[in-house]
C-alpha cells in the first residue's frame, strides 16, 4: 500500500493520512477502476484542524498587500503545475484534458481576482452630526471559515471559496468531495508552498456528515460556505442557523434556455453547444430545459441532434475526446432513469437515449423532443448530457414555464428584440441571466441563486463581503 499517496489530509501545516476507520475511494470514471483508497479523517483530525485554525492569527494580521502577494504567488504556482494537475483531474473526475486544463486556469484567475479585491475592502468615513466626533468603519475578517465543495468542478469551486476567505484574512478549513480530492490537494499544496500558513489553510477529507456537523457546531468556525445539492444545503443551513453562523449556499438549479420567435435557431444551438456538453453536462449553471418557439422547434432539434451525433465521447485523456464519462455510476443510473421517464411520458428520442458500452460510465449526448412539462427531466436538474426540448407559442408562456420550478440559478435567452430581452432579464427567476451568450460565471461577476437555488453571492466584489464584518468606530 502506498502510504505516501494516502497522505491527503493537510492539517496544521503537515500532510498526513487520516486516522479514521473508514476507507474512501478515488475511481477513474472512464475505466470504473479504483485509483486510490485512503483513510478518512477521524474526529481527532477534525479537532486538530479546528485547534490550528483557532490559532491562525498571523495570516489575518498581515496587510492586504502582503496577503495579495502570497496569493498571487500561489496562482503562479498553480499555473506552473497546470499540466500535471489537469491530468490528475481528468483521471479522478473524467472530464476531457482540455476542460481540466481550463478549470485549473480558471482557479488561478479566481485566486488572482480575490488577491487584488482584498486590497480594495475599504472602510468609510461618515460625516458626524456632533461637533468634535468622528465616525468611521473598519472591515475586518469574520473569522475561521468552513468551506464545502462538490466533485464536478473541484479545483475551481475550491479556489473561489479559499481565495475569498484568505484574501479577507480568514483561515479556512476546506472539505472537498471525497471522490475527487487529489487535484484539490494540489491546489492546497501550491498555496502552502507560496507562503499561506498551514494553520490558515487546511484540507479535511472524510465522512461529509461527520465533518460538516463537527465544523459547523464548533465555536471556532464563524462562517460556512457550501456548494452542492439542495437537500444537503438545507441541512447545512439548519445547522448553521442553530449556531447563528452566516452561510453562503450555491445549490444548483435547472436553467431554462428560451429561444424566441425572432431568434436564429441554428445560431442558438451553436452558442448553447459551447457549454451544454461540457463536463458531460454536469454543470450547475448549464442550460438544462430548452423552451423553443414552435416555429423553430424542428430546426432547433435537428441542429442540436447533428451537434450531439458529431460529439466524440471517450476517455478524457484521449486527444480526440470532446465529452468524457459521467463522474459516477450513480450519475449514469440517474440520467438513464430520466430518459426512460421522458420516453414513458411520450417524448421522442431523437438521438442517444441509452448508456454506451463500458467499462466506464459513458452516456451519449441525448436530444429529447416534445417533452411534456410533467416529465421528470423538465422538473429535476438532469446534471448530464440531456437536451430536453419543449415548444411554446408566446413569450408569456415561455416565462411561465421557466418560472414554474422553485429554483433559480441561471437562465439563458435568445432574441434580437430589446423588449423581449428586457423581459427575460427582469422576469425570469434566476440569479444570473445570459442573453445571446452562455458566458455567466467570471471572477468579477457575482454569481448565486434565488429561491431554492441558494443564498448569497460568490465572485465579484460581493463575493468577498461575506467573509468580512463591518465595525463602526466612534472617536471624540
Amino acid at each position: 500500500m502506498n502510504t505516501e499517496a494516502m497522505r491527503v489530509q493537510f492539517i496544521a501545516g503537515a500532510w498526513r493520512a487520516g486516522r479514521g476507520s473508514r476507507m474512501l475511494e478515488v475511481t477513474d470514471p472512464a475505466r470504473a477502476e479504483v485509483l486510490l483508497r485512503y483513510p478518512a479523517a477521524s474526529r481527532a483530525d477534525i479537532d486538530d484542524a479546528l485547534a490550528a485554525a483557532d490559532g491562525a492569527r498571523a495570516w489575518g494580521a498581515l496587510t492586504a498587500l502582503e496577503r495579495c502577494t502570497v496569493l498571487r504567488r500561489g496562482a503562479q504556482a498553480l499555473r506552473a503545475q497546470a499540466d500535471a494537475l489537469a491530468r490528475q483531474l481528468t483521471h479522478e473526475q473524467g472530464k476531457p484534458l482540455a476542460e481540466a486544463g481550463r478549470e485549473i486556469e480558471q482557479a488561478a484567475q479566481m485566486i488572482e481576482w480575490y488577491a487584488e479585491e482584498g486590497r480594495r475592502c475599504y472602510g468609510q468615513t461618515i460625516p458626524s452630526r456632533f461637533a468634535g466626533t468622528r465616525f468611521h468603519t473598519l472591515r475586518l475578517p469574520i473569522g475561521p471559515v468552513a468551506a464545502f465543495t462538490p466533485w464536478n468542478f473541484p479545483v475551481m469551486l475550491s479556489a473561489i471559496k479559499v481565495g475569498a476567505a484568505l484574501a479577507a484574512g480568514c483561515p479556512v478549513i476546506l472539505k472537498p468531495a471525497e471522490e475527487t480530492p487529489l487535484a484539490v490537494a494540489g491546489l492546497v499544496r501550491c498555496l502552502a508552498d507560496a507562503g499561506v500558513p498551514g494553520s490558515a489553510l487546511q484540507l479535511l477529507l472524510g465522512d461529509p456528515a461527520e465533518i460538516s456537523s463537527a465544523l459547523i457546531a464548533s465555536p471556532v468556525i464563524r462562517k460556512v460556505s457550501f456548494t452542492g445539492s439542495q437537500g444537503v444545503g438545507r441541512l447545512i443551513a439548519e445547522q448553521a442557523g442553530h449556531h447563528l453562523k452566516p452561510v453562503t449556499l450555491e445549490l444548483g438549479g435547472h436553467a431554462p434556455a428560451i429561444v424566441c420567435a425572432d431568434a436564429d435557431p441554428h445560431a442558438a444551438v451553436r452558442v448553447l453547444g459551447q457549454i451544454k456538453l461540457r463536463n458531460a453536462g454536469q454543470i450547475c449553471a448549464n442550460p438544462s430545459r430548452f423552451l423553443v418557439h414552435r416555429s423553430h422547434q424542428a430546426a432547433f432539434v435537428e441542429a442540436f441532434a447533428e451537434l450531439a451525433r458529431a460529439t466524440r465521447v471517450g476517455a478524457g485523456l484521449q486527444p480526440q475526446t470532446a465529452m468524457g464519462p459521467l463522474a459516477s455510476r450513480r450519475r449514469l443510473d440517474a440520467v438513464a432513469a430520466l430518459v426512460d421517464d421522458a420516453r414513458d411520458h411520450g417524448a421522442r428520442i431523437v438521438c442517444g437515449g441509452s448508456p454506451l458500452p463500458g467499462p466506464g460510465w459513458f452516456y451519449p449526448p441525448t436530444v429529447l423532443d416534445a417533452v411534456p412539462q410533467a416529465a421528470r427531466v423538465m422538473r429535476e436538474e438532469p446534471f448530464g448530457p440531456l437536451v430536453p426540448v419543449a415548444a411554446f407559442d408566446t413569450l408569456d408562456e415561455a416565462i411561465a414555464q421557466a418560472n414554474a420550478l422553485p429554483v433559480g440559478l441561471a437562465a439563458f435567452g435568445f432574441t434580437q428584440d430589446l423588449h423581449a430581452a428586457r423581459r427575460l432579464a427582469e422576469e425570469v427567476h434566476a440569479g444570473a441571466v445570459a442573453i445571446n451568450t452562455v458566458t455567466l460565471m467570471q471572477p468579477e461577476t457575482p454569481f448565486g441563486g434565488v429561491l431554492d437555488s441558494g443564498l448569497g453571492r460568490e465572485n465579484g466584489p460581493q463575493g468577498i463581503d461575506a467573509y468580512l464584518s463591518t465595525r463602526s468606530v466612534v472617536t471624540a
